[in-house]
């Protein structure tokens, strides 16, 4: 939804052509297996992340003296019932918790056990190890990336434009990096299209792990061989995601995400000392130097 709303920004392409377009990208790789989206995902990440960051950073070190202010702004209005604060008239403790966990969660995946599926493919003699490189996934995604955005939509004054009352997401911030340099848009929009496509080919990845888990109790083997129908399934709905709009995309992943994230909490909670116990284990041999080296 955000390369289509990018897409028709930037460059006037209708959000049909769009969704299309990458539907048909998507299906090339994930009709490919998981090897092809493990070197995919591989490729992508890394110029995206860098080249998002590279944006941001070159924003922040040029109004650097207004950075402070805008800390202050995002938390005095996370306790202050300030009208129109992240477009929310009377925002409170509570909307800012609600609306920070749900963003929050949309943006790391962290409590809803979905990233676990990924990790767990790892080829590891130490899965504590594993879990430790994982939790570093929530700490860039958040604190690190999304932090940055904030400052940037904040320090321009994207946050508060009248010019852009009713617009959501990437379009925020798509004005709020043009206000500096005019050609920024189409550097974003590479930036988004990287994000939003390794997205996709991940999901589908986690979806069809779900897919075979439950088609195997109808039969042993049936899920793999039926995980073409969810492959096409998936394909499907980056279409319907692209056309559909932004409130509809987030009001439906909010919905699935609480499905998630409910069962998956507590089944983390059962756990917790399971995992204690493991973590202790490993600090123990790692530094008492008994643990084998890494290869």
């Amino acid at each position: 939804n955000s390369v289509a709303d990018v897409m028709h920004s930037t460059f006037g392409i209708s959000i049909w052509i769009t969704g299309a377009v990458a539907a048909a990208l998507t299906g090339t790789v994930i009709i490919g297996g998981v090897r092809r989206i493990a070197r995919v995902a591989e490729a992508v990440v890394p110029v995206m992340a860098l080249l998002y960051v590279s944006i941001a950073l070159l924003i922040l070190a040029i109004r650097i003296e207004a950075v402070p202010d805008a800390f202050a702004l995002i938390f005095e209005s996370a306790f202050t019932n300030t009208a129109g604060t992240g477009g929310f008239a009377g925002a409170t403790v509570w909307m800012a918790l609600r609306w920070g966990f749900a963003r929050g969660i949309f943006s790391n995946e962290a409590g809803l056990g979905s990233a676990a599926i990924a990790h767990s493919a790892a080829k590891t003699d130490e899965p504590v190890r594993e879990g430790i490189v994982a939790m570093i996934g929530p700490f860039i995604d958040t604190i690190i990336i999304c932090t940055m955005t904030a400052l940037v939509i904040i320090i321009t004054g994207a946050w508060n434009n009248p010019s852009l009352t009713g617009q959501e997401g990437i379009a925020v911030t798509m004005v709020a990096v043009k206000s500096f340099v005019s050609w920024y848009p189409y550097v974003l929009t590479g930036c988004v299209v990287l994000f939003a496509y390794s997205t996709m080919i991940a999901w589908c990845y986690y979806g069809e792990r779900g897919w075979i888990y439950l088609m195997d109790h109808f039969g042993e083997g049936f899920g793999l061989k039926s995980v073409i129908v969810f492959r096409i399934i998936f394909v499907a709905f980056v279409f319907i995601g692209a056309i559909l709009k932004l409130g509809a995309v987030l009001d439906f992943s909010d919905l699935m995400i609480l499905c998630m994230a409910f069962p998956n909490i507590i089944g983390s909670i059962f756990l917790a000392p399971y995992v204690l116990k493991k973590v202790r284990h490993y600090w123990e041999r790692y530094t008492s130097g008994s643990m084998k080296p890494l290869r």
